[in-house]
């Protein structure tokens, strides 16, 4: 293949805009075209074999094809590529060298994400994949008192889980969160809001802060987002809630279901766009969440106005607190040191081009080492869980998880929940439970 000349390769990276609306962006012809032509890229290139498993997928089935190139591997077996990328965002924003503005144009994650969307129009989609992609639902009526206390025993239940595994195709040795009834909201709610007259701005923020709890804070740990209210307060921050919310939209992306993330939008943006214009910032406490605001739905919605200054109004907890920082707005009395702390920080975060924020934070803290692990841990959110994935997401977390035994931490965990929890899984039987990040805030503040 010659290699055409590269125009504007020292321009800044960019990003197209998701023509979801578009009816060709279904046609599953052009879909598998242009798999072939990036696929072809991506086999001459091979830079992203050690992210996730869809680029050993590809490079296997084109060295196993007859003529070893792209044009050998059969078309249905594109899907197979197709089904191990979970849109973690690394291939795009740390190892391709063909992203826009390159003349070849090259967005491995959201081509993956169409053919997602056109296999789900198919009505090829698992019915496991819909309910587990149903958080807000699923949450709801796991998070019922009682029904909670039932869900987390059988979740805990080796017989169960078995047939959990042949009925619905969840392996049986993934983690599972336990669901709660004493919701993250609720433990916002009752306490009073700081007087927000009092709110000093910093920089881009505006000194008061309303929590997007996501589906993960309000049903599966809710002490996280406690934490954060506790944290942000403690630094003389008001803190709110919206009006109302529902899930962030991004499990419902990664299955391609993009109506549903339409719908999803229509209720979050509205309640957000009304505190900020009553000068409010957002803060999510899981990244995948955040993501959805400052970068999806941008780029799926790139001509409506609120979502655009939603984009810029909200932020990822650390990010916001070393934005104060900077304008020595950060409390830095800190009661109690950490020790070693193993931090991972989730591909979520990285993406967002922001800096290891997390990192800079905890580094403040006297008498506290870290080590950061920035390799993928192989979650998803999703992937990890369902039968035919979790030994391979294993494999991926493997490196994480052998530095953690390795380091013997103090403390360990990730600003992504499930991927302190997929850290914990592949450890030895024994060992501590993973800490969030706003937890270890909270007790180095002594709260």
């Amino acid at each position: 293949m010659a290699t055409p000349k590269r125009e504007g390769s020292l321009e800044a990276p960019t990003r197209h805009p998701l023509d979801w609306k578009n009816p060709d962006f279904y046609n599953e012809d052009a879909v598998m075209h242009e798999m072939e032509r990036v696929f072809d890229l991506c086999h001459g290139c091979r830079r992203c074999v050690s992210l996730c498993n869809s680029f050993p997928t590809l490079f296997d089935l084109v060295d196993e094809s007859e003529s070893m190139e792209v044009d050998g591997v059969k078309k249905e077996d594109y899907w197979k590529v197709v089904d191990h990328c979970y849109l973690c965002d690394l291939c795009y924003m740390t190892k391709c060298p063909y992203i826009p503005p390159h003349e070849w144009n090259l967005d491995f994650p959201h081509l993956m994400l169409r053919a997602k969307a056109v296999k789900f129009k198919k009505g090829e989609t698992k019915f496991r994949d819909k309910v587990l992609s149903s958080t807000d639902r699923v949450g709801k009526l796991a998070g019922i008192p009682v029904v909670a206390d039932v869900v987390n025993k059988m979740n805990q239940n080796p017989a169960f889980r078995a047939q959990l595994d042949k009925v619905l195709g969840v392996h049986p040795n993934a983690k599972i969160p336990s669901y709660h009834s004493d919701k993250g909201r609720d433990r916002v709610v009752r306490h009073k809001v700081l007087d927000e007259s009092k709110a000093v701005a910093a920089g881009r923020t505006t000194g008061k802060v309303a929590i997007f709890a996501t589906c993960y804070g309000n049903y599966n740990e809710p002490h996280i987002v406690e934490d954060l209210r506790k944290v942000f307060e403690h630094n003389g921050i008001p803190v709110t809630l919206l009006d109302k919310e529902q899930c962030c939209g991004m499990p419902k992306l990664e299955l391609g279901d993009l109506e549903a993330v339409a719908a999803a939008k229509d209720v979050n943006v509205p309640a957000m766009m009304k505190l900020i214009n009553d000068g409010w910032d957002i803060v999510g406490p899981v990244p995948s969440c955040v993501l959805m605001f400052k970068q999806e739905l941008p780029l799926m919605f790139p001509d409506d106005a609120d979502v655009q200054t939603v984009k810029g109004r909200i932020f990822d907890p650390f990010e916001y607190l070393m934005l104060r920082h900077k304008e020595s707005k950060l409390n830095t009395n800190f009661k109690k040191s950490l020790g070693n702390v193993s931090y991972h920080t989730a591909c979520h975060l990285r993406v967002q081009n922001i800096g290891y924020k997390t990192r800079e934070l905890l580094e403040l803290i006297p008498d506290t080492k870290l080590e950061l692990l920035e390799r993928c841990s192989g979650h998803d959110g999703t992937y990890a869980v369902k039968s035919e994935f979790h030994d391979i997401s294993m494999k991926i977390c493997r490196p994480v998880f052998n530095k953690v035994k390795q380091g013997k931490p103090d403390y360990y965990g990730s600003d992504c929940p499930m991927a302190g929890h997929q850290i914990e899984n592949g450890l030895d039987d024994g060992a501590p439970e993973p800490t969030h990040p706003l937890t270890m805030l909270r007790i180095a503040y002594g709260l």
